[in-house]
Parts: C-alpha cells; structure tokens; sequence
C-alpha cells in the first residue's frame, strides 16, 4: 500500500539567482472552511479534516488540532495536496486532529469535491512558480525520477511502472498536468496494495485502516475488489496522482517536465532534494518573470 509521503519544505521566496519565464497566476485559497470525517489509512482511527482559507503568502499549512502548537509530523498528506496543486490553491490551512489525513476512498476526487464546495477565491497576490533550469535525477535500483527543462509552461508528466502481478504488469501514461486532466485522468485513481503484503504491513502497524472501500487490493492475475477497476491503468494514474501531490511539497508549483519508472514517496522526496541542493538547478518566478536573489 502507498506509504507516508516524508515531509518536505521549501521556501518559495527564498529564490535563486537567474532567469526565465513562468505563467502569470493569482494566489488562491478557500471562500470558505469545509470539513470532513473519515479513517486514517494506517492508524484505522477516525480523524476530522478541516480545509480553512488562508492569507495571502501562507501557503499550505498543516496543523494538528489535537496538539495545539506542538510541531508534529502529518502523514499520508500526498492526495489532499494534489487535490490542492490541480485546483491551484496556494494558501490553505489544513487542520487535522491526529497524525494523518483521512484516506476517504483512496483517491484524491473527494478532496476535490470538497475543494469545488467550498468554492475558491482568487488573491491579489502573484503566484510564485518553480522552474527547472537544469536536468535533476535520482535512482533507486530499477526506478528513477528526473525533473527536466522546458520550454513549455506547465508541468507535463510520464510515469511508467513495472510490477510482477500480471493484473498489472508494465504500465505508463503521460500528460500535461492541469486542472481538466488531473480532474478527469488522475483524480478518481485509488492507492493500491498486494494482497501478500498486507499481513506484513499491519504487523509493522501500518494500513489498519485500509479495506477494499478505499484501496485496490491484487492478488496476482486478480483484483480483489467486487467492482473492479476504474480502468485498466488506475495503478499508473495513481502513482502519478501521488506524485502530483508529493511535487507541492516543494512548496509552489513547478514549471519542466517530470519522468519516472517506479517512482514512490520516497523517490519524489530526494527529487526535491537533489532539485534545491543547487541553486543553479531551478529559479523561482513571479508574473512571468524570474526573482533574482
């Protein structure tokens, strides 16, 4: 089953020197707070999520209600946040009253119902975009991850993956990431598991929450679900939802091109990694110019 997303931070005005061009975009946040009940993946215990709006320059912040203003590590944050990045929300406050997100069905379309009834509310405020000025990769035996250049605006994605149950197989997809696609292509996809793990991540206290009410769960040439599959690649529009969300960590959207073979949490996270540690690697734009540091 997918695992926590790691915790990753950036400052989006902390920018390098350089330049480049970025689309021209308002902040963004909620109209109005909206709140949900639901189960938390690994824990099993029923959690409250709350989505409030946020000023202008806040970005995403993520606060434990059952802590007060303890700092404290949230997890499995990963569908909430590329619920948040494909609706272009950039401030928000998401409170939450243990140490994870509610799964909901396992996929990210929930947050995004959530988001379209709150409504959402332009800021005067630019928006600030990531740029990828140089090719950034990191491997981990068969899989990597790469952040490339482009010349285009956006981010597109291609994702392949590669798994010995059959019912999955190799699977890839790519596209240019934006609202309608991730909407209509990623939003709806659910995490998923192999049935011969599940005993052994629950022995480790993980996925006491998961069922087949809100995870795929395969069984070699099987898919144990009663209704099956959205469709037949969910497994690999998942793993691009995942990424969508564990790419917002960086903490603005980013401008290049995202390919991966058998990417995970993990692997995003030391992406992001590897893209900060030089500030040659990427520059950060406002209104369709670079910031110079």
């Amino acid at each position: 089953m997918d695992g926590l997303a790691e915790k990753f931070l950036a400052a989006p005005g902390s920018a390098p020197s350089g330049s480049g061009l970025s689309m021209s975009r308002r902040q963004r946040t909620l109209a109005h707070a909206i709140g949900c009940m639901g189960v938390g993946l690994h824990s099993g215990h029923e959690v409250s999520l709350t989505l409030h709006p946020a000023a202008a320059g806040s970005g995403i912040v993520f606060r434990r209600s059952d802590l007060g203003a303890s700092e404290a590590r949230v997890g499995t944050v990963e569908h909430v946040m590329a619920a948040l990045s494909a609706a272009g929300v950039t401030n928000a406050v998401v409170e939450v009253n243990g140490p994870e997100i509610p799964v909901l069905d396992g996929s990210a379309a929930p947050f995004l119902f959530l988001l379209d009834c709150a409504g959402l509310v332009d800021q005067l405020e630019t928006a600030s975009v990531i740029e990828v000025l140089r090719p950034v990769r990191v491997e981990e035996g068969a899989g990597f991850a790469e952040l490339l250049p482009s010349n285009d605006p956006g981010l597109r994605m291609e994702v392949s993956i590669d798994f010995t149950a059959s019912v999955i197989g190799r699977q890839s997809l790519w596209l240019d990431l934006t609202n309608e696609t991730f909407r209509h292509e990623l939003a709806g996809s659910r995490t998923f598991a192999m049935a011969a793990e599940i005993d052994a991540l629950r022995k480790a206290g993980l996925a006491r929450g998961g069922s087949l009410d809100n995870a795929v769960v395969v069984d070699g040439d099987r898919v144990l679900n009663p209704a099956g599959l959205q469709t037949p690649d969910e497994f690999v529009r998942h793993k691009m939802l995942d990424a969508v969300g564990d790419l917002y960590l960086a903490g603005a959207a980013i401008h290049g091109k995202y390919r991966a073979h058998r990417p995970g949490h993990g692997l995003n996270n030391r992406l992001l990694r590897a893209l900060f540690a030089d500030r040659a690697n990427y520059v950060i734009g406002f209104g369709g110019l670079s910031q110079a540091a």
